[in-house]
């Protein structure tokens, strides 16, 4: 990863997910500071869950491509590749969107958008990549 990138990831993550988001969640007037509602919130909870397991095996399934010490490329299978180029995003996202149904703040909601945005625009990169690199033997699916 190129340095710019790693200082421009972690600004999104640090400052604006983490000191803006901590910040309208934990006021005392946030919609975090009054009672949820349990038909919302345990879904939401369990969204979160599936996004973040969902995450973890497509990490894990890219991990597995490569032989020890190898260079070659794979294409990806597996659990969501069969639907989109890049299921880590859309686990992300779908993560993402369980914790601002949890919290209902217009902070997380802004931030889910913009990380989904910059998301797609990855997806679309990589998308375009596996059909220059693997030609007719990766199947076109949506970034």
């Amino acid at each position: 990863m190129p340095a710019r990138n790693i200082v421009k990831n972690s600004a999104h993550y640090w400052i604006f997910a983490g000191a803006n988001l901590a910040y309208w969640i934990y006021a005392p007037s946030a919609p975090t500071a009054r009672p949820s509602n349990p038909l919302i919130t345990y879904p939401a909870l369990a969204l979160f869950v599936v996004g973040e397991l969902g995450n973890l095996s497509t990490h894990l399934t890219l991990r597995g491509l490569r032989t020890t010490g190898g260079t070659e490329r794979g294409i990806p299978h597996g659990l969501g590749f069969d639907l989109v180029t890049c299921p880590n995003y859309m686990f992300e996202a779908m993560a993402w969107v369980g914790i601002w149904m949890v919290n209902w703040s217009l902070s997380t909601g802004v931030f889910v958008l913009l990380a989904v945005g910059q998301m797609a625009l990855w997806a679309k990169k990589k998308e375009a990549k596996y059909r220059r690199e693997f030609g007719d033997r990766y199947k076109k699916k949506r970034f």
